[in-house]
């Protein structure tokens, strides 16, 4: 989960990873972690928004989806309850104490996904005798 907060995760597809039902596997996360399998991404996602808040010249909206939210009210709604300010409200005492953001476009320079290696259109050559 945490290697793979930003995308769409369901318990039943982290219950299958886990090899149990999808109520066993909620009782044995929350019996591990303290919280709900859902719980604990949110908070995991929350974090790195914090980050990004703090550190990156993006919009709200951007970190919304970045970190794996599909609403924007839903992620200010649970940042609120997590964190007890909104999103901007955050940024905003942030920026006062610490140093200037990084521009979104190094940000997104410095997260993206390697690119894969392509294979070759044919096989070599194989060597004579």
């Amino acid at each position: 989960m945490d290697a793979h907060f930003a995308e769409p995760l369901t318990v039943a597809d982290l219950a299958a990873v886990a090899g149990c039902s999808r109520e066993h596997f909620i009782r044995l996360f929350a019996a591990a972690y303290g919280e709900t399998p859902k719980a604990y991404l949110a908070r995991r996602r929350i974090e790195r928004a914090k980050d990004l808040l703090r550190a990156a010249n993006l919009t709200v909206t951007e970190i919304c989806l970045l970190v794996g939210f599909t609403s924007l009210g839903t992620f200010s709604r649970r940042f609120t309850e997590l964190v007890g300010t909104s999103p901007t409200e955050y940024r905003a005492a942030a920026r006062a104490a610490g140093p200037p953001p990084i521009p979104g476009c190094v940000l997104m320079m410095w997260t993206r996904p390697a690119p894969k290696p392509s294979l070759p259109d044919k096989p070599p050559a194989a060597e004579g005798p």
